[in-house]
């Protein structure tokens, strides 16, 4: 399942930024004359209500979706990294101004305050990076503080704070082998969920806004002709489920390597 699902993700990757070079029709191009087409050879995924190709504007808004996905997941799991180190190693009151934080974050539900944040700023592509990373690191920062401590506590690393090893180098050479693991698993759920809650948001119309367009975007162009056409919604859902899926098999994946290695 593994190789399966990097290979669904990687031909999805491929799909959308290395097909509009291969199939160049122009997503923005409006056709009267060929509203709510169904797919055929001529428009392979269909086209929406204002005579749109379909297939090219999943893969220009694949290009937004998956920027947005994998560049929150990157800003939120550095930002975990930093705060669980941190707290683990300075501990004492700035491990207890951590855990404040990071608790108050999770006192309001993750979709609220997307949306709070979203109604005060034009959402752009940035912006919303910005936005899923400040509500996406807490998850993370509290594992990496969690096995931070745990190998804090390990003999020698002890010793090497006595011998006045510098800290820098002690994170580089002893702590970032054995946390690898969980930022590499953090980072693939975190990819996942940032596409979700972009697609959401989107979804709600607070999103990306036209002309540029996201699955999200165009998911929710299609819901109100689900009816009549049902290919409008069914193809940027697929494409949602596809990377999702994938991302959330490869972490399981993983974490089962990682469970193995530390039974052994």
């Amino acid at each position: 399942m593994p190789f399966v699902s990097i290979a669904a993700l990687v031909g999805v990757i491929a799909f959308s930024f290395i097909g509009p070079y291969l199939y160049t029709v122009d997503p923005l191009f409006l056709d009267s004359q060929a509203i709510l087409l169904s797919p055929s050879s001529e428009h392979w995924f269909g086209t929406d209500r204002l005579g749109r190709d379909l297939m090219s504007r999943l893969m220009e808004g694949g290009q937004i979706s998956l920027i947005i996905g994998f560049m929150s997941a990157l800003v939120s799991t550095l930002i975990g990294l930093l705060y669980g180190v941190s707290a683990a190693l300075l501990r004492g009151g700035f491990d207890k101004v951590f855990i404040i934080i990071v608790d108050l974050f999770l006192t309001f539900p993750t979709l609220f305050l997307l949306l709070t944040l979203v109604s005060y700023v034009n959402a752009s592509l940035w912006v919303l990076i910005l936005i899923i990373s400040i509500t996406g690191w807490m998850g993370t920062a509290r594992l990496i503080r969690s096995e931070s401590f745990a190998i804090s506590s390990k003999p020698y690393i002890r010793i090497l704070h006595i011998g006045g090893v510098h800290p820098l180098k002690i994170i580089l050479k002893y702590y970032a082998p054995l946390l690898a693991p969980i930022v590499l698993v953090s980072f693939t759920f975190g990819v996942g969920g940032a596409i979700l809650a972009e697609s959401g948001l989107s979804f709600l119309g607070l999103g990306i806004t036209p002309p540029q367009m996201s699955w999200g975007s165009i998911l929710s162009g299609g819901k109100e002709v689900i009816d009549i056409a049902w290919w409008v919604s069914f193809f940027p859902g697929l494409m949602i489920f596809i990377v999702t899926f994938a991302l959330m098999n490869i972490s399981n994946a993983l974490q089962a390597r990682m469970n193995q290695k530390e039974l052994r």
